[in-house]
Order: structure tokens, then C-alpha cells, then sequence
């Protein structure tokens, strides 16, 4: 694992994506939960391909800045470059663009490189 790997994912801003539909606001546009969850899914992305068998990434900590509203309708982007590896320790940069050219948010993501099975097996049953 290096830093330097990157991944993003484009969506169109729709009506399961709202604030008003996720519970965390009452307006039609982007919520952060999903902005948040969007930010989660390309750092997987980019490190995912690059983990040994039987190996996964989870997350650990978050920081994250929602700047501008997104309607629904608008197309952003969301992207993440893994910038640090420290140990099992990858430390992500994060940032949304909208279709114009505004930065809707940005952040930081930390995950850990576990054994799955592992992991699985220290939880509760």
C-alpha cells in the first residue's frame, strides 16, 4: 500500500439522498450522512484492490466539512487519495465537487487494515 492511490464516484443528487429523506435536515438537498457515506465508499474504492486476501479496511475516524448544498439534480463528485500509511493505518483526504466547480465538502478518513475473519470473530454474538 502507498500513498498515491485514488478512486471517486459520480452521483446525480436524488430524493434518497435528502436531508429531509435520511432525517438529518429538512430541506431536498444533499445530506451529509450520504455526503459522508459517498466519502467512505471511494476510500474503500481506492485501497480495496490493493489489500492481500482475507484482508479488509474499516474505519476509524472521521472528519468532515459540508460546505454547499447539492439539490436534487445535481451532478457531484466525490473523490480520495489515500495520503498516509502508517502501519495498518491509512489516513484518506476527501473532497466533493458539484457540477459547477464548487467544493461541497471536505475530509478526512482514517481506516485500518484488518484480517476479516479476525475482526469478525471479536464480535459479540
Amino acid at each position: 500500500m502507498r500513498p498515491g492511490l485514488r478512486a471517486q464516484k459520480v452521483v446525480l443528487v436524488g430524493d434518497a439522498d435528502t436531508a429531509i429523506r435520511l432525517g438529518s435536515g429538512d430541506v431536498r438537498v444533499l445530506g451529509t450522512p450520504r455526503l459522508l457515506a459517498l466519502a467512505e465508499e471511494v476510500t474503500v474504492a481506492a485501497v480495496g484492490p490493493h489489500l492481500d486476501e482475507g484482508r479488509t479496511s474499516v474505519g476509524t475516524r472521521v472528519e468532515l466539512e459540508h460546505r454547499a448544498a447539492s439539490p436534487v439534480g445535481m451532478r457531484v463528485t466525490v473523490e480520495a487519495e489515500l495520503l498516509e500509511v502508517d502501519g495498518a493505518r491509512l489516513v484518506f483526504g476527501c473532497t466533493a465537487t458539484d457540477e459547477h466547480g464548487t467544493v461541497v465538502g471536505t475530509g478526512r478518513i482514517e481506516r485500518v487494515v484488518v484480517d476479516r475473519e479476525r475482526f469478525l470473530a471479536r464480535l459479540p454474538h
